[in-house]
């Protein structure tokens, strides 16, 4: 049995870890048992009635959150050196071509987001085994592999995030950090999951949204009723 530290205790007497809350409840809960000494993070848990093993139903997306992240996101451009001065004028942290590939092979990732282009995904491509399992690897997908490096980079630094679902059948996404005011962090966490359901597979079938859970950083969860989110 795991012993309860006693953090833990006083964040637990704060709220009831059975009940189901609505959204503002629970962002208000997540910054009165916040316990850390740094701005901590907020984060999602939605659990979705989809098997990830099938392809026609894989969840994933992008959203812009209203109010950014809070975080700081480094943000590296790998491009071709018409397109430097672009990224740079963008907010870019790291901008260049084979020197950073080479640094990537010797073990560097300091980075949050790795945006490229279609023309030098051939050399990026080489990078999979490591950018892949720490999730940086760039996807058309996600806006990561694009000509307009320039707005790429903006709408990264301005709170775009991509998510996707795991092999549980769970996505899992910061949107905001404790020392938001409670309004800006329901108003990020309603993007997010407005997304998801937006992107609802047609094969789905039963329940979609199966449960929601928020968090802070070394803090227990707190249960959402997804009828007060989807409605």
């Amino acid at each position: 049995m795991i012993k309860l530290t006693k953090k833990r205790k006083v964040a637990l007497s704060k709220f009831d870890k059975n009940a189901v809350y609505s959204l503002a409840d629970a962002a208000g809960i997540v910054k009165q048992i916040a316990n850390t000494k740094f701005d901590s993070s907020v984060d999602i848990d939605v659990r979705l009635g989809v098997d990830p093993r099938k392809a026609n139903q894989m969840v994933r997306g992008i959203v812009t959150l209203p109010h950014g992240t809070g975080k700081t996101i480094r943000v590296l451009v790998l491009c071709t050196p018409d397109k430097e001065d672009e990224a740079k004028q963008a907010g870019a942290d790291f901008v260049g071509l084979d020197e950073f590939i080479e640094k990537i092979k010797g073990g560097w990732t300091d980075v949050d987001v790795i945006i490229t282009m279609p023309s030098v995904m051939a050399k990026v491509g080489s990078l999979g085994k490591i950018l892949g399992p720490r999730g940086l690897m760039p996807n058309p997908k996600t806006g990561t592999v694009t000509m307009d490096v320039g707005k790429a980079v903006k709408e990264v630094k301005a709170g775009k995030i991509d998510f996707k679902v795991d092999k549980f059948g769970i996505i899992h996404a910061s949107v905001a950090k404790v020392s938001f005011e409670p309004v800006k962090i329901v108003e990020n966490a309603k993007e997010l999951i407005s997304t998801i359901v937006k992107l609802k597979p047609a094969s789905a079938k039963g329940t979609y949204v199966k449960s929601i859970y928020m968090s802070g950083t070394m803090s227990p969860s707190i249960q959402i009723d997804p009828k007060s989110v989807t409605a």
